[in-house]
């Protein structure tokens, strides 16, 4: 991409959309096109088709979703099913038609089947049943990359797609309705040291295993695949390593300085046993994280902690 570029991010004010254009501006992209969901409503046909026709983006960053964690998709299916086709559909018909010369469209490690061989490679999609409680989300996903797919083998529309590991950061969602799992554990942590709480509830057992990604190293990923990379076939982004709930949960004890009892609600769901990416194909590439967990978790409690005050909460 070039440096003047006209390069739109959507999804701006989101955990992704944030990290991109830190990431972008700090490399010296100058022309970033942004609107908030009140400025432009992307579940809107018509609306996403005016701002297409007038601003005429060279590159676009596709990070608006409807995301959160398994209680908001237990609770809302039809909003996450609903929300991400519109969205999705809209931006990627829309930059087809308008000129936009690349598409980069981020999806979730979601999409791969619930009891796929770990690590999921990215040959394992639509391998098997996903998991029941992001199901709907995850077939939202799915038809993303199958857009993004078949707009490239019919008109030759330079659409890639990227399967994001789970993600924390700066900018993340830390309301205990509808966030992620190591948000909620950072805000459970650290509202229980501060109120002098002894015990911290966990949903599920503890043993499910999980991967983390800084969203800062996803938006670096995303910089170097969209120059580095052009092809129909998704690519993971991960760190190709994982831990179980249960060592999260003390990570997060120890960095929010929470001595107490961690005691696990094992009536509540699991999810999927294992979500570790097959991130080969990506490091093949030659891009590597820069974070190790305990550094980014660290920087995201001392962001947490500097901005409390006008966080999701």
């Amino acid at each position: 991409m070039q440096q003047s570029a006209k390069i739109y991010v959507a999804g701006h004010r989101g955990l992704v959309g944030a990290a991109l254009c830190r990431a972008l501006t700090a490399q010296g992209y100058t022309n970033l096109i942004t609107r908030t969901h009140k400025e432009l409503e992307l579940t809107r046909q018509q609306a996403v088709e005016d701002f297409f026709r007038t601003e005429r983006p060279d590159y676009v960053f596709l990070a608006a979703a409807r995301v959160g964690g398994i209680h908001a998709n237990n609770t809302y299916p039809a909003d996450f099913i609903r929300d991400n086709l519109l969205i999705q559909s809209h931006v990627i018909d829309a930059a087809h038609q308008h000129g936009t010369r690349k598409l980069l469209f981020l999806g979730s490690s979601c999409i791969y089947p619930k009891l796929a061989t770990q690590p999921m490679r990215e040959d394992c999609l639509l391998t098997g049943p996903l998991e029941p409680t992001n199901e709907w989300y995850a077939v939202a996903k799915i038809a993303g990359i199958k857009m993004c797919q078949a707009y490239r083998r019919q008109y030759g529309f330079d659409a890639i797609s990227l399967m994001p590991t789970n993600l924390y950061g700066p900018g993340d969602n830390f309301d205990l309705a509808n966030s992620h799992v190591l948000p909620a554990l950072v805000r459970k942590f650290h509202d229980a040291k501060h109120s002098g709480g002894s015990e911290v509830e966990v949903w599920g057992t503890g043993t499910p295993r999980r991967e983390f990604l800084h969203v800062d190293d996803l938006a670096d990923a995303c910089l170097f695949l969209m120059a580095a990379y052009s092809a129909e076939e998704l690519i993971n982004v991960g760190v190709g390593t994982d831990l179980t709930i249960a060592e999260l949960a003390a990570a997060v004890a120890r960095v929010t300085g929470f001595t107490g009892t961690i005691r696990y609600n094992t009536a509540m769901p699991d999810g999927t046993p294992q979500k570790l990416l097959d991130v080969s194909r990506l490091f093949a590439l030659g891009w590597r994280p820069r974070l190790d967990l305990d550094q980014g978790l660290a920087s995201t409690y001392q962001w947490f902690l500097g901005n409390r005050a006008s966080l999701r909460l």
